[in-house]
């Protein structure tokens, strides 16, 4: 439901430097054929027919104009630098002999010549619309001659972490709590391909939660510590007054339960996070990481399913998420998985997911902490 809520954004023009975690809004399409001309693989010499072979010449990585071979003859040649046209093969400096000007070695036609066109043609489709720019993306874009990619930019995120409670600097005392929340959600955000705004701390009032959701300017806005039903607990009354859509009030797992998902007349999104540090790790890697792959036009990628060694006990009624360490074997909790608790998340590898039912759980899905990701195998 998170997902299908978000929209993804509209398509921009950026240059190679700046598309890396970007999503590609329209194919990847080779201008040239690469490579242009046919290439030595390797260094060493080109040779035309069988040996041995006269030397003749030399050809460099910025020549233009390779010497032109007759049978019996060969040429130096480097990595990268254009095949003569007359040439067969080209032998490896490792694999010659060479006395005065007369080569010998083992020939092989076509060995270590890279044809043009071999890794693709000029508007040949390379990748689909849909890729996630990664370095090798960029890299490939670089080799076929382009300089910008048409791409998904990435979502803006805006964090309200509200509570009169709440300390940012020291340790909890009596009546004070040191905020976890707003130190943890900055790298969730960019991890999760999204850009994160300064984090914007408000006190319990409702008039101000109101006034921060109407003027933040941002596609997802994520509120802290007001999800719940409490008398300081002022999100759904906000959200109402501001005529939004409550997409998803509450979600039957634990930790994370209170967690919500709203929508604001003019689209934005609103993610609602409980109080407590792990639930609104839960809560955001539920519903706020779904909403932003749609947002970045990415689909919402499989669980994988991998064994829990002893079991895990199943609540009746809603999904756990509990921190696992990830061995050869299996997955193996590491405790420390209270709703208050951010020990157990920052020793995990994963928090297994496991449903509802009336016994133990010998298997479970993975959710990674990390929300950039990919899904692994055991």
């Amino acid at each position: 439901m998170a997902h299908a809520a978000g929209a993804p954004l509209g398509a921009v023009s950026r240059s190679l430097s700046d598309a890396d975690g970007l999503t590609l809004a329209a194919p990847l399409v080779s201008t040239v054929a690469v490579p242009p001309v046919d290439r030595s693989a390797m260094d060493g010499f080109a040779m035309r027919g069988t040996g041995p072979w006269r030397v003749v010449g030399h050809v460099g990585i910025g020549c233009a104009d390779p010497v032109r071979l007759e049978e019996g003859e060969a040429c130096g040649i480097v990595t990268g630098a254009a095949v003569p046209a007359d040439a067969t093969s080209v032998m490896r400096s490792e694999d010659s002999v060479l006395v005065g000007d007369r080569l010998d070695g083992p020939s092989e036609e076509g060995k270590h010549i890279r044809r043009a066109g071999e890794e693709c043609k000029a508007g040949e489709q390379l990748l689909p619309a849909g890729v996630t720019v990664d370095p090798a993306v960029l890299g490939l874009a670089a080799t076929v001659g382009l300089n910008r990619l048409t791409v998904i930019p990435k979502p803006r995120v805006a964090a309200l972490v509200t509570g009169d409670e709440l300390v940012h600097r020291g340790p909890s005392g009596p009546g004070r709590v040191r905020d976890a929340i707003g130190p943890m959600l900055p790298g969730l955000i960019t991890r999760a391909g999204a850009t994160a705004a300064p984090i914007t701390h408000l006190p319990d009032d409702g008039t101000a939660l109101i006034n921060a959701l109407d003027t933040t300017d941002a596609e997802l806005i994520l509120v802290s510590g007001s999800s719940a039903s409490g008398p300081a607990d002022h999100l759904r009354p906000a959200l109402s007054a501001l005529g939004a859509e409550l997409i998803i009030d509450g979600v039957a797992c634990r930790p994370g339960h209170p967690q919500a998902l709203a929508q604001l007349p003019d689209g934005r999104l609103v993610v609602g996070l409980p109080g407590n540090p792990f639930a609104a790790l839960v809560a955001f890697l539920t519903l706020g990481v779904s909403a932003l792959l749609r947002m970045r036009d990415l689909p919402l990628p499989g669980l994988t399913l991998t064994p829990i060694p002893g079991g895990l006990q199943c609540h009746p009624h809603s999904t756990r998420l509990v921190p696992v360490r990830l061995e050869p074997y299996g997955a193996v909790p590491v405790g420390h998985g209270g709703s208050a608790m951010l020990r157990g998340p920052a020793a995990a590898d994963a928090l297994a997911v496991v449903d509802p039912g009336p016994a133990e759980a010998i298997a479970a899905r993975l959710l990674p902490l990390d929300p950039g990701a990919r899904p692994w195998a055991v």
